[in-house]
């Protein structure tokens, strides 16, 4: 084992794997609405407004992940569009029939994984109070387990995986309200778990590239942005368990993972510091007669309207609010994560800069004496109406004691300022939040289905030997495995007779290319890059038009050849090339060379460069 791998046991690294990725279906898993979502068509959808509450699970408990979230009492609107959704999406129809496409992708992704196959698929409910579903619930079934994987000649067990509905997407929301649209609910999906016994940041960016992979390589997964996502589970010594959701990027899983380490052993080092000091922490104090004057605005405000200020005395804790436990943030932060919760926008706490909020030294002298701070104490206090300035402080109290105990169990979702760390969401769920569901029959399994699915089950092998035998270039084809062009690639190569290595090239480097200076060259449709590659290959424009035609393309759909005649793209034929050759020699004696720079630099779209070689003489 490598120093690097025995770094992460000996600091007792665990880390596992929770891979979504939206399947390729005509319709979704429950109805049949269309999943080939392009944008929301109607200008004003339909919409409903819900509120959602936390309910038992199939074990008579309430799972504290939804108990948290319903305590947000937040109201969720949903636009719910014609052309994508329906009266199931809404949770005002029952769910129809399973999609079998649907059922059948995922079979064969199980089969690819070695897992056992269930013999009855029980579609269960999943406890979902976050709004990210009109029901309150996620409609789930698992499928496989017991499955495994090899990667880099590690072999990584797969222990289950589930077929889901996807969520709503979320269009916009503030601390009172959140707008979701309908048009992705219900698309269906697979969640691929791994064990928790990933060895290290790198292993688990590479585990989680190869699932993709072989999803990826099946042709029957959504392809674009938020289409696959990773959920991380991360965990060292004396630590807890944390679980980092949507990461949709895997080429920053490691990173995301590594951040989240260095945050726990922070954490660690601040609980022994304080365990070492007897920090301790106080009840609650309503100190609004403090700031019956202020002059700080974000404190003004709410006594204006007749909220309140409450706080309490850390004991001990004095310059541990300020200590950076990540990049730009600090154990201040992650407290004022919870209090957010309760729909204010933070704590002000005593390591701080209380002058840049406008609080005076005699309203710290004041809130010093009313919470009893000693030499080593620090202070929180937040602002509010009187349910949620409670709630606030009740939750950064919480927090603040969890402080000196551990690192809480938390679902935490990834910032995105670059720098690869993570914020509060919600309590960890557990399996309280699972209950069976009433309403869609379960789906016997049969032999013949399971026989269909592992003879289309994804083999990575094998397709590597399928491209190798086209491109012939061991790069290309690791390139196209890697690649979420892989199915345009097998596409095109089935729709048009240009040669494969070429292909490979420009939706390779090309697109790579021309996506790195502004052009949307994702946008441009398989049908018009036949038309191109058809063109090129029946020697109607040259290698060097290609540029200028994906340039095109991706501003606007058109036709390649309306394109060709209107930018004047057309290859010049032997006949005329020939005349030209002719034209440029009666003009002066040059070189070869010089001839062939003459001609490329007037009319280098419109001249095949090896063509014109062979005809200079």
């Amino acid at each position: 084992m490598s120093e690097y791998h025995d770094y992460y046991k000996k600091i007792g690294f665990m880390c596992g794997l929770e891979i979504h990725q939206r399947l390729a279906t005509a319709e979704k898993l429950f109805c049949k609405c269309p999943t080939n979502i392009i944008e929301m068509v109607e200008k004003e959808p339909m919409s409903a407004h819900r509120y959602q509450r936390a309910v038992a699970g199939e074990m008579g408990l309430v799972d504290v992940s939804a108990a948290f979230e319903q305590q947000k009492q937040k109201r969720f609107l949903y636009k719910i569009p014609n052309s994508y959704s329906c009266l199931v999406e809404i949770d005002e129809e029952p769910p129809h029939e399973m999609n079998r496409e649907a059922f059948m992708i995922a079979l064969s992704f199980a089969k690819a994984m070695e897992m056992r196959i269930v013999d009855e698929i029980q579609p269960m409910r999943k406890a979902v109070v976050d709004g990210s579903d009109p029901s309150a619930f996620q409609r789930t079934a698992m499928v496989g387990f017991d499955g495994k994987i090899k990667v880099n000649e590690t072999v990584v067990n797969i222990p289950s995986m589930f077929l889901e509905e996807e969520s709503c997407g979320i269009e916009s929301g503030n601390s009172i309200e959140t707008t979701y649209s309908l048009n992705r609910m219900g698309v269906p999906l697979v969640e691929i778990d791994t064990d928790p016994y990933i060895r290290s940041p790198k292993d688990a960016k590479e585990i989680a590239l190869y699932i993709g992979t072989l999803m990826r390589i099946s042709g029957f997964v959504q392809r674009g942005i938020g289409s696959v996502r990773q959920d991380v589970n991360v965990s060292i010594k004396d630590g807890a368990r944390v679980e980092i959701k949507g990461l949709q990027e895997i080429e920053s899983v490691d990173k995301f993972i590594d951040n989240e380490v260095k945050r726990q052993q922070e954490l660690l080092k601040i609980r022994d510091q304080l365990k070492k000091s007897g920090a301790s922490v106080t009840e609650i104090v309503d100190v609004t007669d403090v700031f019956t004057r202020t002059k700080a605005q974000i404190i003004r405000n709410q006594v204006d309207k007749k909220g309140v200020v409450m706080g309490f005395r850390l004991k001990g804790f004095k310059g541990f609010l300020g200590k950076e436990i990540s990049e730009k943030r600090r154990l201040g932060t992650e407290i004022s994560d919870y209090a957010k919760a309760a729909n204010i926008k933070g704590i002000i706490h005593s390591d701080e800069d209380l002058l840049k909020y406008g609080i005076t030294p005699n309203e710290v002298a004041q809130l010093s004496k009313k919470l009893s701070l000693g030499p080593n104490d620090a202070f929180i206090i937040v602002a509010g109406s009187q349910s949620d300035a409670r709630n606030a402080a009740v939750l950064a109290k919480g927090r603040a004691e969890q402080a000196i105990i551990s690192v809480p169990l938390e679902t935490r979702g990834a910032v995105t300022d670059g720098t690869f760390t993570t914020r509060f969401l919600r309590p960890l769920p557990g399996g309280s939040r699972m209950y069976p569901e009433t309403d869609a029959r379960p789906i016997l399994v049969t032999k013949d289905a399971v026989k269909e699915a592992e003879s289309n089950s994804p083999n990575l092998e094998k397709e590597k030997a399928f491209l190798m035998k086209h491109v012939k270039n061991n790069d290309v084809v690791d390139q196209l495995i890697r690649s979420t062009r892989l199915q345009l690639f097998k596409s095109l190569m089935g729709d048009t007779s240009a040669d494969p290595q070429f292909i490979a090239n420009v939706i390779l480097q090309k697109f790579t290319e021309l996506k790195r200076y502004g052009f949307d060259v994702e946008s441009i449709s398989d049908e018009r890059l036949v038309e191109m590659f058809d063109l090129y290959k029946n020697k109607r424009i040259t290698k060097q038009a290609i540029d200028e035609i994906l340039k095109s393309l991706a501003k606007m759909d058109q036709s390649v050849n309306e394109i060709v005649k209107k930018e004047h793209l057309e290859r010049m034929t032997d006949l005329n090339l020939k005349k030209l050759i002719e034209k440029e020699k009666k003009e002066g004696k040059v070189s070869k060379e010089e001839l062939r720079n003459r001609i490329m630099s007037k009319y280098r779209l419109n001249v095949d460069g090896s063509e014109l070689n062979s005809l200079i003489i």
